[in-house]
């Protein structure tokens, strides 16, 4: 069905979206500490940051695929599509989404990367403010 088609590149936008908010959003932090940028030092937005790459980094050390992943995949099968089968929609962003690596590569990136969003949220916490 083709409702299927469309709610699975919807899911597939919404995780590029949540990529770059992670990836982004530690690029703003890093930048505002310089820039003076008062919104990077803002509890909501760091809470929101912290609390996404956690899921993540959760995700990864338990072994678990990622509910949109999953979610996408059981769209496409439902469309009738093989799983990340290529659309327009999804050439582009599965490009800059999904690479073939072992998966001790991830569990190992998103830990750091993890690591580095905690180590700024210690390191400004005094600069925090709602």
């Amino acid at each position: 069905m083709r409702v299927y088609q469309y709610l699975a590149d919807l899911v597939l936008v919404v995780h590029f979206f949540f990529v770059a908010f992670v990836v982004l959003g530690l690029l703003a932090v890093i930048a505002g500490r310089w820039a003076g940028w008062p919104w990077t030092c803002s509890l909501k937005f760091r809470l929101l940051h912290l609390l996404a790459i956690g899921i993540v980094v959760a995700q990864a050390w338990l072994g678990q695929i990622c509910p949109l992943t999953r979610w996408e995949n059981e769209l496409r099968v439902r469309a009738g599509q093989a799983p990340y089968e290529q659309s327009f929609v999804q050439d582009w962003l599965h490009r800059l989404l999904f690479y073939d690596a072992q998966v001790w590569v991830f569990v190992l990136g998103y830990t750091v990367f993890g690591a580095v969003v905690a180590g700024l949220w210690w390191i400004d916490r005094r600069r925090l403010h709602w």
